[in-house]
């Protein structure tokens, strides 16, 4: 049976991109570096098999996935851990980059080394941090209730980017409580100022990751604005990703905590927004040997001390409700060589089949809900363009 047959299909458009399936991987820090974005386009590519080989001049991408998030003061100013960060794969088809700032001109001069000393073929600008540390400087998701100061922003950001042809798009929360909702605004100013399109998390950043992600104010954005709009909130499976886009008229999906551990995600968002069934879920054997290509990937790109810290943080989300004896768990989570990763694996029975039970479940952070620390009277003036936001870069994440 057809799952998705009335899908519209590759009418995701960003720029002059075509996203096909019309799914995005979002930027998580110390997660969507070149290795994982490369597991994730290949399990894309797995699905979506007729894609495979495709005419680069098209710009059709099979799904995007953006670089872990930037800081643009890092950059302009030469940051070695920042500029570190800019790796991609020689096969990547679109190099997309999430940039946060809270300066105009900051955020315009790394856009423009992003065009052009970097090749980056998409930038997405990040207003969903809601992190204390950052919206008490009146950064992150506090920012858009400065409505000049964030369209100042996104008109750098645009303005640079068109002599390269890139597209510039955004990513922003309801706002920053029930009381004081931004999103609308947003999506009308990201419009204005020629954003080639808003990516909506359905929280406010009060919520922070917990509750459930309001639908409802992505289907109102979809209304509201003519240009395109992801959906990003509470996407666990391929089948949620399709409801998501039922429900709102979304023109794609952003997927984040969803794929920790499961990047084969991406294969079946790809099979299923392509009106194809759902792969069979993946046995204990198969999960092994995704660990260990995600392992070889990070080895390969950070060298076996760092890559095998990094993967690390990986092994409890990849096994999470399979039957793994307890040391075998605790001393994947010390790996540090593929030697010893092997060894470690060796004992499983690979045809252990995937625990069902997990499945729709919240993975990564969650938290709780919170009252949000901003600067003293900044809910006073909503228009506001100048304020003193240098250290609103600190300590910042995806949102």
């Amino acid at each position: 049976m057809r799952q998705f047959s009335d899908q519209r299909q590759g009418d995701l458009r960003i720029g002059d991109i075509r996203v096909d399936p019309p799914v995005v991987l979002a930027p998580m820090a110390g997660v969507t570096n070149a290795a994982f974005r490369t597991l994730c386009r290949e399990q894309a590519l797995a699905g979506r098999p007729d894609t495979v080989g495709a005419d680069p001049a098209e710009r059709t991408a099979t799904g995007l996935y953006v670089c872990e998030m930037i800081t643009s003061r890092g950059l302009v100013e030469g940051d070695e851990t920042t500029r570190r960060m800019l790796v991609f794969d020689p096969a990547e088809p679109v190099r997309s980059v999430q940039l946060y700032g809270v300066d105009p001109v900051y955020v315009g001069e790394a856009t423009k080394i992003l065009c052009a000393e970097y090749g980056v073929s998409h930038v997405d600008l990040n207003f969903g941090c809601p992190v204390p540390k950052v919206t008490r400087r009146g950064g992150g998701a506090a920012l858009p209730w400065k409505r000049k100061l964030l369209a100042a922003i996104l008109h750098a950001a645009v303005a640079a980017a068109e002599p390269y042809g890139v597209p510039v798009t955004m990513k922003t929360r309801m706002g920053i409580d029930a009381d004081h909702l931004t999103f609308l605004d947003a999506g009308r100013i990201a419009q204005d100022v020629g954003c080639a399109a808003i990516a909506l998390h359905g929280r406010t950043a009060a919520q922070h990751y917990s509750g459930a992600a309001d639908w409802d104010a992505i289907a109102e954005l979809v209304s509201h604005v003519d240009i395109p709009v992801l959906g990003n909130g509470d996407i666990w499976e391929a089948s949620d990703a399709v409801a998501m886009v039922r429900r709102t008229g979304c023109a794609g999906v952003v997927i984040g905590r969803g794929c920790l551990g499961r990047p084969w995600l991406f294969r079946d968002l790809a099979t299923t927004f392509g009106g194809e069934p759902e792969p069979t879920l993946p046995t204990l054997g198969e999960v092994v040997a995704m660990m260990r290509r995600h392992l070889h990937l990070l080895v390969h790109y950070m060298g076996e001390y760092r890559g095998s810290r990094e993967f690390r943080k990986h092994v409890a989300w990849y096994l999470k409700g399979f039957s793994v004896p307890q040391p075998i768990r605790h001393n994947l989570g010390l790996v540090s060589s593929m030697e010893d990763f092997d060894a470690l694996v060796a004992g499983l029975d690979p045809a252990q089949p995937f625990p069902r039970h997990t499945l729709g479940l919240p993975r990564g952070r969650q938290g709780s809900p919170r009252p949000v620390t901003l600067p003293h009277g900044w809910l006073d003036d909503q228009d506001g363009l100048t304020a003193d936001l240098a250290s609103a870069e600190l300590d910042v994440s995806g949102g």
